[in-house]
């Protein structure tokens, strides 16, 4: 992702609620599906990491980037985004 496409997406993501929130229970693999599921349905989605959520919004990214095959568009505070094409429903264009 270069970094005007990822400029684009924080735009996008700035008016858009975190729908997901990771606290003590962490990540699993239930969780990993619901966002998988949402990444297909929206392509853009902003998750919440809670304060009891104890390895961090940074880690907490990463793991379900990997888990989900999509990109870490930014992490801010407690809050991160992330972006994966969808393959059915694409919304988003990026700019080249």
């Amino acid at each position: 992702m270069t970094s005007k496409q990822r400029a684009y997406l924080k735009g996008l993501a700035s008016n858009i609620d975190a729908i997901f929130q990771i606290g003590k229970g962490g990540i699993e693999e239930n969780f990993i599906k619901q966002v998988d599921t949402a990444l297909e349905a929206r392509e853009l989605i902003k998750i919440k990491a809670l304060d009891t959520y104890f390895d961090g919004p940074a880690v907490g990214a990463s793991i379900l980037a990997e888990a989900t095959n999509s990109e870490v568009v930014i992490v801010i505070g407690t809050k991160f985004v992330l972006y994966r094409e969808s393959s059915k429903n694409k919304k988003i264009v990026l700019p080249k």
